[in-house]
């Protein structure tokens, strides 16, 4: 998972509540085993003029010129400032996945869905939860101001605005040591790994015919 301590970032405004995550990543694309390549179908029927089916060509869609993704001032944008609610409906990963594929690393909302929001850490995404009166601030400024960017500092806990101020948000010791340290579930029991195989081989040691049952079920 990619660390996360310091990023400054072009800002893209979804300015719509209750985004569900079938919005963020269609149904028919959770076919997939593979845990890549869901960029490219981010918010894909609000992107798209076309139904969009799995392995798709993206250069052979009609996108959607209206959508706020396909506007050239939004282009390359990492930071997505959105409204209440963002994440709500059915609990798939795939809804961090495709985001952080895209090229998001944070996102600013004044709610999430609890799944969603457990999911992103976990998937090295930040959530940042602002007051809905200063995320609406940050709307207005985004939309006057092309080429709107914002800097967020982790280790701070604050999101830097152009002008310098600074807005303090909450996040979970646990979670933030993740983030920093680029720890996902499996790199967290990795750190462990010297204890995982030294208690391996004692057991090992200790009841020898497991080797064979290893062996035979390799």
């Amino acid at each position: 998972m990619q660390k996360f301590t310091v990023h400054k970032g072009l800002v893209a405004p979804m300015d719509r509540e209750n985004v569900d995550t079938d919005a963020i990543i269609p149904k028919q694309f959770l076919k997939s085993i593979k845990r890549t390549g869901f960029g490219v179908n981010l918010f894909d029927e609000w992107r798209y003029l076309d139904p969009g089916e799995p392995g798709q060509d993206p250069a052979s869609r009609k996108p959607n010129p209206d959508f706020v993704l396909n506007q050239p001032r939004y282009a390359g944008a990492s930071v997505l400032l959105a409204r209440k609610n963002f994440g709500c409906g059915s609990s798939r990963e795939h809804a961090p996945w495709a985001l952080d594929q895209y090229g998001f690393r944070a996102i600013i909302a004044p709610s999430y869905a609890d799944i969603f929001f457990n999911n992103s850490f976990k998937n090295g995404l930040l959530p940042i939860v602002l007051p809905e009166a200063q995320v609406a601030q940050l709307f207005d400024e985004t939309f006057a101001f092309p080429g709107y960017s914002l800097t967020i500092d982790l280790e701070r806990q604050v999101v830097v605005k152009p002008d310098g101020q600074e807005l303090a948000f909450d996040v979970q010791a646990f979670r933030k040591y993740c983030l920093i340290n680029g720890l996902d579930d499996i790199g967290l029991t990795l750190r462990h790994k010297d204890k995982i195989k030294a208690f391996e081989a004692e057991r090992l040691a200790q009841k020898p015919w497991l080797a064979h049952t290893m062996l035979a079920n390799a």
